[in-house]
């Protein structure tokens, strides 16, 4: 999130009037942001800090885009009020989770690779903390004309997919109701 290399564009079927260019100009601007209020390792942070650093890190997720896909075809199946009830619920879970490893933001980062297409673009990057170098890729979309993450693959594994597995396995066990029971249940901590 510190070191920036030119990223590789390759070349992808499809028109688009984007570039990578605008990527990541927005990545290293919010990569700028969250150093910035992050301060040096050790800092103590008020509430205000922490409900800006949320701000900043999940300020460009698709919470709506994942939600949908990790309910898959139960999504369509929900009132127009409680699709926004669960996506709101499921941004406020991530969004917490986002706070529980601050450190990994302070990674340098390497752009590997911008693949654009279209409106979507997959974007590859390697996190170094501590000499532990991580994959971290971001498949993103433009879409209200603004580009937004929709999914986030860290050491290969996807977070869309993995709340996917999760919530399709309580679903088909137990139901969509317990599942909203479980989140809230889990937001409310």
């Amino acid at each position: 999130m510190i070191l920036l290399q030119a990223p590789v564009i390759t070349a992808s079927a499809g028109i688009t009037d984007h570039d990578s260019a605008e990527i990541k100009q927005l990545l290293e601007q919010r990569d700028k942001q969250i150093k910035k209020l992050l301060g040096p390792k050790g800092t103590d942070y008020t509430q205000q800090q922490k409900n800006k650093l949320k701000d900043i890190i999940n300020g460009i997720v698709d919470y709506k885009a994942m939600a949908q896909y990790a309910l898959q075809t139960t999504y369509d199946t929900l009132s127009q009020d409680n699709r926004r009830e669960f996506v709101d619920l499921f941004s406020t879970i991530v969004r917490d989770q986002s706070l529980n490893k601050l450190d990994i933001y302070r990674a340098d980062v390497t752009y590997k690779e911008i693949d654009m297409n279209g409106d979507s673009a997959k974007v590859n990057t390697v996190a170094v903390l501590d000499k532990v170098r991580t994959p971290v890729n971001y498949q993103m979309v433009y879409k209200g004309n603004e580009w937004k993450i929709t999914d986030m693959v860290i050491d290969d594994v996807s977070t869309a997919a993995s709340y996917r597995r999760s919530f399709q396995t309580i679903i088909r066990k137990k139901g969509y109701d317990y599942l909203l029971k479980t989140l809230k249940k889990r937001a409310a901590r």
